[in-house]
């Protein structure tokens, strides 16, 4: 397992281009590294990520009447794009720790990740429409697929703080556990994926994500393909192995 932490506490690891490039690099050095078996993404100090930090050049309003303004689709398409992208293509569990307030991109960026384990205090926040913006890092993707329509356009329309509780509840969230044991459980959680057919998993990610966009029909030829995979590589033949040799089973593949 390894754990990457947004490191920016004194502006509650809010992003800036420099951090996006450092996060990037560092997911792209673990999808490199065949030791590496799970991703725990979390936050330094008392936030997981409060989303865009305003006060970076690339996206700070200039409030001279008349003065030409920063493109933040151009930053969007530069930095947030790919970074998401690269989280969805992951071969192996990404999970979200999310320790504190996650606002804006920091919220859609968690919930992107496969598997987000919230702390009880923790939260979650549509900021965007606060300062004349649109939910981006692919939440208008994530949303209405995660909580459905009215749920989505409630949360980003009104920009109301949702508590991790309420979101695991409407299953925004996979879970949230309290404060107390937040960080032995997320130990736990990556230790548990790493342990697992990982391999088997981030293709269990990519089927479930493309079944969106199939009909019933094109979902079952989906699987089928993917099992015809799957049966192929090693851990198939180990994970049966060691069901029948009622054993713990030793997966390899990646």
């Amino acid at each position: 397992m390894r754990t990457l932490t947004l490191n920016r506490p004194q502006s509650l690891n809010s992003f800036t281009t420099a951090m996006h490039a450092g996060l990037l690099a560092a997911l792209e050095a673990a999808a490199a590294d065949a030791g590496v078996r799970c991703v725990v993404v979390t936050g330094a100090g008392r936030a997981f990520c409060a989303g865009q930090d305003l006060s970076d050049p690339a996206v700070a309003p200039d409030l001279t009447p008349g003065a030409k303004q920063p493109d933040i689709g151009a930053l969007i398409e530069r930095c947030y794009l790919p970074l998401a992208l690269r989280i969805r293509s992951m071969p192996v569990p990404v999970v979200a720790a999310v320790n504190g307030v996650a606002a804006g991109a920091g919220a859609n960026f968690a919930l992107g990740c496969d598997i987000v384990l919230a702390a009880r205090s923790a939260s979650f926040i549509q900021a965007f429409a606060k300062i004349a913006l649109v939910p981006d890092c692919g939440g208008t993707w994530l949303l209405p697929r995660l909580v459905g329509r009215a749920r989505a356009l409630g949360l980003a329309m009104l920009g109301d703080k949702l508590g991790a509780e309420e979101a695991e509840r409407i299953g925004l969230i996979w879970r949230c556990v309290d404060d107390a044991i937040f960080e032995p459980e997320v130990a736990t959680l990556g230790a548990r994926l790493a342990a697992m057919p990982v391999a088997a998993l981030a293709r269990t990610r990519q089927v479930i994500d493309a079944a969106d966009g199939l009909d019933y029909a094109q979902a079952l030829a989906a699987e089928a393909r993917a099992q015809s995979e799957m049966g192929a590589a090693a851990d198939y033949r180990e994970g049966v192995a060691a069901f029948m040799a009622k054993r713990k089973p030793r997966f390899s593949d990646r």
